[in-house]
């Protein structure tokens, strides 16, 4: 098995799974986890480069969100699209980020991205809030490089 494929047990990727969908009934914004074995580049440039590779712009309120981690690099970038970024303050993203990496480096990678994905809903509600007629734009299982 690779790196990729030890990070989480079929069980956590479900709750992953589980918590996007709850994030997103807070917000019309769209939230995907992509993991990757290795990166030799920064990871926010690689999370923008995977962000167009999976077509996540394709939402109506261009609101899409990626949450990339490269797992044997130990690093991980959140990436918002162009809706989200002209919205928000630039420091946006720091809390999620900070919740996740203290997860993280106690070995809790799980509950990093379900607090994650959970904190980015509830942030992304104040400029994005959950519509009536809103649809699931984009899927919310893990994608993987």
């Amino acid at each position: 098995m690779s790196k990729v494929e030890e990070f989480l047990t079929k069980k956590e990727e479900q709750e992953i799974v589980e918590a996007i969908r709850m994030a997103e009934k807070n917000t019309s914004g769209e939230i995907r986890v992509h993991l990757e074995k290795n990166i030799t580049t920064v990871a926010y440039d690689r999370a923008v480069e995977v962000f167009n590779e999976l077509e996540m712009y394709n939402t109506k309120d261009s609101n899409g969100v990626l949450i990339y981690i490269a797992v044997k690099s130990k690093q991980f970038a959140i990436c918002g699209d162009d809706g989200i970024n002209k919205v928000v303050p630039s420091d946006f993203w720091e809390s999620t980020k900070n919740i996740m990496a203290n997860h993280f480096q106690n070995g809790n990678f799980k509950q990093g991205l379900v607090d994650g994905i959970l904190k980015a809903g509830e942030q992304l509600k104040k400029y994005f809030p959950y519509q009536d007629d809103d649809t699931n734009e984009l899927s919310n299982e893990i994608s993987r490089g």
